[in-house]
């Protein structure tokens, strides 16, 4: 049966272990100074007597690049685009900027919007105005979200409910205000809207603040992109 015994390594190299320079257990000749290991000129101090050379900066110029300059340099991303209010079209409020762009609609004659074409088609053009001022003006403007048909069956079938005409008529003004406002016009009065609606006069009174959103951009054409000023 083996013991176990505390041994002593055997000895290394002459010169290594915890001795001054080439005695016992010091470092091997030439590998530093007196108190060991000597760092390299210019890092962490003065080199030993028995160090090796020192260490110098690269001073030679480097080889040129084989390859061609890039013919594509990088370019800036340009971000989000605005549009800006092009020369005529008026200054956009105070204090306000372009942000964004929408569709411009008709103009119409607001007496034949509001009576002449209604008597003619027996009450039916009234509808199709209804359909084509909702989605006009969520065209224009496209933070105003609408559905053209469901305003026009809340006057058809929605007067057996009695309401849905009415909030039918209270957004249609408001819808016509935000439009304004993004054209960077004076806005109309919802409540005066309403009230004219109730005697007769609504559609008129209407229509008529509605062209001057389209009377805004002079020499622009139904249908074509115009910039938004708010």
């Amino acid at each position: 049966m083996s013991t176990l015994t505390n041994q002593m390594p055997p000895p290394g190299p002459p010169g290594w272990g915890q001795g001054s320079q080439g005695g016992p257990g010091g470092p091997p000749p030439g590998f530093g100074g007196p108190q060991g290991y000597s760092n390299p000129p210019g890092q962490f101090g003065a080199p030993g007597p028995g160090n090796a050379p020192p260490y110098s900066d690269r001073t030679e110029p480097y080889a040129p690049s084989p390859y061609p300059p890039n013919p594509y340099p990088p370019q800036p991303y340009p971000g989000n685009q605005t549009y800006p209010v092009p020369p005529g079209y008026g200054p956009p409020p105070a204090g306000a900027s372009p942000v964004g762009a929408g569709v411009l609609g008709k103009r119409r004659n607001p007496f034949a919007v509001w009576l002449g074409l209604p008597i003619i088609t027996l009450g039916i053009y009234s509808l199709v105005w209804v359909y084509k001022t909702n989605k006009e003006l969520s065209a224009y403007n496209p933070r105003i979200q609408v559905n053209p048909a469901l305003s026009v069956l809340a006057y058809v079938i929605g007067w057996v409910l009695i309401v849905p005409p009415f909030v039918a008529t209270w957004r249609l003004g408001t819808r016509t205000r935000d439009a304004q406002r993004a054209a960077g016009l004076p806005e109309l009065s919802p409540g005066v809207a309403f009230v004219l609606w109730l005697v007769g006069g609504g559609a008129l009174y209407l229509q008529y603040e509605i062209n001057k959103i389209w009377a805004r951009y002079p020499g622009a054409v139904e249908g074509q992109q115009v910039p938004l000023s708010f």
